[in-house]
Formats: structure tokens, sequence, C-alpha cells
């Protein structure tokens, strides 16, 4: 009776354990697996980042990782072999040729850095807003990788420049998420402030008007210009106040207003008063801006005027007319003598 009991408690478990491993879920791997792809924040690559269940063989490092911000790969056949020499069998390889390995970074564009380096700058010894400033660096400026770690800002500890040179040397420290110590990052190089500036295409004679095709815009040394830079908008349609050669820059005081009236030029003149207005023919003896006093000859009286350039071939005469003579009031009452009796004037 006894025995029988045993062999039914026998079967029982059996079942159970049957039963149990027919509802573990399908496709489940419990033996090493290798991966496609992995991606590495250290500098060495061990056994647990290329295969899952390796067991303790997972920290043994066998490689060493590609460079910061790179991707390397690893033949699938050379990989098995160092994997049994350290007793991991039995690899499950999908069928794979070969493993790709990234290795993790924090990437610092140069238009970054560069972006940063001039802000540090901005506004200190004289210089201006950062989107001015010209940056010319002693070392070519490349992406730099960092590695994830060092996730904090870029802080500026120390910033140097020297007006008479315009060299700069600019140190960032950023911070590690994981150590106290900082990455340091140097910059050295020369900084100019700049401005937008137009610039002669062409040799310009005293007088000629600026065009369109007379001038192209680039960005040059304030130094050249001072505050008296021309800008954009007040340079096309100006006129030259002296000769000017190809490529200079121009300044405010290169340039003037166009005349609207040359010498010699024949104008009209106008005359012109409360409830009077007339206009004749004249002769510009110089020439004028709008608003400039020039000299003009009249050529119906041949006397020489001066008047105001109002618009182009147009001076305005100002007429001076007499201030009316006030009579005293007489009493009626009281006779004119002889001694305060007037005599009328003459009319001229």
């Amino acid at each position: 009776m006894s025995t029988t009991r045993s062999v039914l408690s026998v079967l029982a478990l059996c079942l159970c354990a049957t039963s149990a491993l027919a509802e573990q879920p399908q496709g489940q791997i419990s033996g090493p697996s290798l991966r496609d792809s992995v991606t590495v924040t250290s500098e060495v690559v061990k056994i647990g980042d290329l295969v899952d269940n390796a067991g303790i063989a997972s920290g043994i490092a066998i490689y060493r990782a590609p460079d910061l911000g790179t991707t390397g790969t690893l033949r699938t056949a050379q990989l098995l072999e160092i994997l049994r020499a350290n007793d991991v069998i039995g690899v499950d390889t999908h069928n794979l040729k070969e493993v790709s390995i990234t290795r993790a970074s924090r990437p610092l564009s140069a238009k970054y850095l560069e972006g940063q380096v001039a802000h540090a700058l901005e506004h200190r010894y004289g210089l201006g807003d950062a989107a001015n400033l010209s940056l010319n660096f002693d070392r070519e400026l490349r992406d730099l990788q960092l590695d994830p770690s060092y996730g904090g800002d870029l802080i500026p500890v120390v910033i140097r420049y020297d007006g008479r040179t315009n060299r700069f040397n600019v140190i960032f420290d950023v911070a590690n998420d994981e150590t106290s110590t900082p990455a340091k990052l140097q910059f050295t190089g020369t900084a100019l402030d700049t401005v937008e500036a137009a610039v002669l295409t062409r040799a310009l004679d005293r007088g000629e008007i600026i065009k369109t095709a007379d001038v192209t815009f680039e960005r040059r040394p304030r130094s050249e210009f001072g505050n008296d830079v021309a800008l954009r908008n007040n340079v096309i349609g100006m006129q030259t106040r002296r000769a000017l050669r190809a490529g200079q820059g121009l300044k405010t005081s290169d340039l003037a207003k166009t005349d609207l009236i040359t010498r010699d030029q024949a104008v009209t003149l106008i005359y012109e008063t409360p409830g009077l207005y007339l206009t004749g023919r004249g002769k510009a003896t110089e020439a004028g801006k709008q608003g400039d006093v020039i000299n003009v000859l009249n050529l119906q009286s041949k006397r020489t005027v001066q008047g105001v350039i109002v618009g182009p071939g147009q001076v305005s005469v100002t007429i001076n007319v007499p201030t009316p003579t006030t009579v005293a009031a007489v009493d009626p009452a009281t006779p004119l003598s002889s001694a305060n009796a007037q005599t009328p004037a003459k009319a001229e």
C-alpha cells in the first residue's frame, strides 16, 4: 500500500514539473545570446555589453571601446573565439556576421564652441555684441566629443583679451555628473569687433551718385570706421564728397545728399508772399542740395538774388515787403501850425 502511494506521489511531481515547463513563455532564451549592436559609455567593452545572459563572465573586459562618438564593428567569428577563451559557449549568434559597437558621447559642434567663446568676450574690454565679433582661433576649431558624464554647461573661468594685439584666452569648466572634477576647455586666438560696411566695387570720382552695383556689404573691423560707418539704408543714391577707391569702406563723412541743382543750371525762381505768387527764369551760379541757400541770376532783371533750394530746379526767393508807416492820431480840434505841419512823402 505504501509503495503504491510513493509511486503516485512521484507521478504527481512529474506532472507538475511538466505543467510548469509548458507554462513558460514560448521563445524565452535562457542561454547566452549575441546582440547585433551596442552602445557603451566606458573605455572598454565587456562581455556583458555584447552578450545577454553571459553569467559570471559579463564583467570581463575584452576590447578597447571606440573613440568617443564613433562606431566600430567586430566580426562574429572573432568574437566567438574570445568568448570561448573565457568559457562562454553555446552563444546564439542569430546568424549575425558582425556586431556594431558605438561609444556614447556628448557632442559639442565647432559652431557651438565658437558661439560660447564669443558670448564670453561679449561687452568686455570694449568689445561689442557677440554676433559682431570675428574670431580667428590659433588651432582649427573642430567638433569635440566629451564623455557623456560631462553634462554641465560651459562656464567661463578665465577670460583675457589684449586690445593692442586683439588676442584672447578663454578657459571653460564643464561639470561632471559623477565626479567633482570638471573638464577644462581652452581656446586662444584673435577677436575683432566688426560692423557691416558698404564697400565700393569700383573707384568713384567726387560728386558721383552711388548706385546699387557700386557697393557690396561685408563685415569690416569697427576700428576702420569708429562711429562713422555708413549704414546700409543711407548709401544708395548719395553723392561722394571726394574721390574714393575701389574696396574702400564708406563712412558717412564720405557721402552727401545729391545736389538738386548744379552750377549754371536753368532754374525756376519762385517769389511768394501772402496773396502773391510769381515765377521767373534764372540761372544758378552755384550747386546746392535741398535747403541750401544759393545765388541765382535773374535772367529778366539781370540781377543776382539769393534763394533757398526747395526742389529739383526750384529756388524760392524771399520778398521783403516794407512795413507800413504808423501815423500818429491828431486831435481834430487842434489846428495844424506851420511848425508841426508835415510835407507828404513822395512815392518811389
